[in-house]
């Protein structure tokens, strides 16, 4: 199986809108404003020498680099470019694609060479949208996915059972798809810094920290196994979400329920786009300087949008009076129709 990544994707859209951007330094992210609060979306890796990241805020961004060309978000763009790409994997012979997001995919097939065939897929991706892209190799979908790091940029490289402790054995547990920071902190805390270690980690302190379906599923992450399926099921999205960040923190308790009955004005109108009932929520609550609270709560099975606010209003209320607030987020989880696939993640042994 192969792991299809895009090179710098959504800067590598602007650049072939813009070709006098080729080489330089390209940020994109929120509205192209590094006054206003908003995040880094990607950067091109004429930027990333300089430190720049997803993630990080603009305005530090804008600090690395002063000479950047900063961008906004193209969202429309960048699902135009996606389909096109995505349309070419699934062009491929004998190809069996499973979309991941806007910028990468798995692609299952049965081949001899599979890195002859991963070249000719570039090459055809290259000849149909002008974008470039890495592949992985690899026998697991964890291992084809981890293997695309070392292909980057514009290669190939194939991790199987046969190399993957030779080459991921010594490397820390954050290299693992599907392990961050804080997730790798509480393995440091089991005595487990490497993923070498992680593949033979005491099965009773994995359970004993994660709980026994985490705990092991960690451990085979370590060793790199997993599902080697690859399901071209299409997706169905659990929930819809929005999100807002205020250029000036909101204190006021009813600017702030004003705030979140317009996104869950939007979220709702995602919701019965999919003519699927509400059975959950949450909201995402984001004080000054930057302290992230989440509260989510279970409801009955509904579809009437005054129940919903009644409940979200019942979430609201446990906002800290007085205090700040930078971020304002709610989402809405929605009940799965019954073909849809199961399980959460690809890593975790499968949809």
């Amino acid at each position: 199986m192969l792991h299809v990544d895009l090179d710098q994707f959504i800067a590598a859209v602007e650049v072939l809108r813009n070709p006098d951007l080729a080489g330089k330094p390209v940020i994109v992210g929120g509205r192209g404003d590094p006054t206003e609060r908003a995040v880094v979306s990607t950067a091109s890796y004429e930027a990333r020498q300089f430190g720049v990241g997803s993630g990080m805020p603009l305005r530090i961004a804008a600090r690395k680099v002063p000479d950047a060309v900063i961008l906004p978000v193209d969202a429309p763009a960048y699902l135009a470019a996606s389909e096109e790409v995505m349309a070419t994997l699934r062009d491929q012979p004998g190809a069996v694609v499973q979309v991941l997001g806007w910028d990468e995919a798995f692609v299952g097939v049965a081949t001899d060479d599979p890195e002859a065939y991963a070249r000719r897929l570039q090459h055809d991706v290259l000849d149909r949208t002008r974008l470039h892209c890495s592949v992985g190799i690899g026998d697991t979908l964890v291992r084809a996915k981890n293997a695309t790091d070392f292909g980057k940029p514009r290669g190939t490289f194939r991790l199987t059972a046969e190399n993957w402790l030779e080459v991921m054995g010594e490397r820390p547990t954050t290299a693992l798809w599907g392990v961050g920071s804080k997730v790798s902190k509480r393995l440091a805390a089991l005595g487990i810094g490497t993923v070498a270690q992680l593949a033979v980690g005491d099965a009773e302190a994995l359970t004993g920290e994660f709980g026994p379906k985490m705990g092991l599923w960690y451990r085979q992450l370590g060793r790199g196994d997993g599902s080697n399926v690859v399901d071209d099921t299409p997706w169905v999205a659990r929930g819809h979400s929005k999100e807002t960040t205020f250029q000036t923190d909101i204190v006021d308790p009813d600017a702030i329920e004003a705030a979140a009955r317009h996104l869950l004005d939007q979220v709702l109108d995602e919701v019965a786009a999919d003519d699927r009932p509400v059975v959950g929520l949450g909201l995402k609550v984001r004080y000054a300087p930057f302290l992230t609270k989440t509260f989510t709560k279970k409801i009955p099975s509904t579809a009437d949008r005054e129940v919903v606010l009644a409940r979200t209003l019942e979430l609201i209320a446990k906002i800290e009076p007085g205090r700040p607030i930078r971020l304002l987020g709610v989402r809405a989880e929605m009940a799965m129709p019954d073909d849809a696939r199961e399980g959460h993640t690809p890593t975790r042994s499968g949809w």
